[in-house]
């Protein structure tokens, strides 16, 4: 197997199928320089060779990712204002967010405490969020005379609707975990202590599915979202053929036939 190599913002490892990418800044509540965004993009372009077939995504100590870091370098931060801004955002988190929603595999994100700013896009970026109690969702940019980035203007209306993005961002109030699974926001929202472990159980079931089918689902869901109703039923029609002629379809009609438990290898 691939050695799985080493980060300075981030840890990467893999076990069971699943790939787990910790954001590793603790001492700065997991805030997200440019360096980090690239590590992270640099980490999924590792997936396919380790092996994962589902992906989990946490923050390290106290917090998820309390936004970008508005401490250092300004000429290289995405809060540094102006042209400064765009080139983080277009160079380092954009890139980022694209290849994490381009991913063929599911993903999993296990939010421990804040996630502000970009951490709150990147958070809700996985197909499944589970929040812990503790945690709380932000978009703060309004507090400091700016306005949202990392895709939250794109994803929130389409999670919880326009007024309550609009609330989110024109007001900057925190939403916590159990207020954002009741809107709908994230999968669901448990007890600290058991944030892990059911973050965990998730991504393995994930990892033991179908794997070509469920990126298929991922590609179609988040297409459908911009695409006529036309041209996501041929999207679907296209999934299906490619979902089809995998071995994991195979084994899940004979298991069918068969009457037993199905196995899915991920192929």
């Amino acid at each position: 197997m691939t050695d799985i190599p080493n980060f300075d913002t981030i840890k990467l490892d893999i076990a069971d199928n699943v790939a787990t990418i910790t954001l590793n800044r603790p001492d700065r509540l997991n805030s997200m320089p440019p360096a980090m965004a690239d590590d992270i993009r640099s980490a999924l372009d590792y997936l396919p060779l380790l092996g994962a077939r589902a992906l989990l995504i946490t923050g390290e100590g106290r917090g998820f990712c309390s936004g970008a870091d508005l401490g250092g370098d300004r000429t290289s931060s995405a809060v540094g204002g102006g042209a400064n801004s765009r080139k983080a955002l277009r160079n380092h988190y954009n890139p980022m967010l694209l290849a994490l929603a381009n991913l063929d595999i599911p993903v999993v994100t296990a939010v421990n405490g804040p996630a502000a700013g970009v951490g709150c896009s990147f958070a809700l970026s996985g197909d499944f969020a589970i929040a812990g109690k503790s945690a709380y969702f932000l978009q703060a940019f309004v507090n400091i005379g700016l306005v949202p980035d990392g895709g939250s203007s794109w994803l929130l209306p389409r999670l919880i609707g326009l007024p309550r993005a609009t609330q989110m961002m024109m007001l900057g109030e925190k939403i916590s975990g159990e207020q954002a699974a009741d809107w709908g926001m994230v999968y669901k929202c448990v007890d600290d202590a058991e944030l892990m472990g059911e973050a965990r159980a998730l991504a393995a079931r994930l990892a033991n599915g179908p794997t070509v089918s469920l990126g298929t689902m991922r590609k179609v869901l988040r297409d459908g979202l911009s695409q006529s109703y036309a041209d996501t039923l041929d999207a679907e029609a296209k999934g299906q053929f490619i979902a089809g002629n995998s071995a994991d379809a195979v084994e899940g009609i004979m298991a069918f036939v068969e009457k037993r438990k199905v196995e899915f290898k991920g192929k």
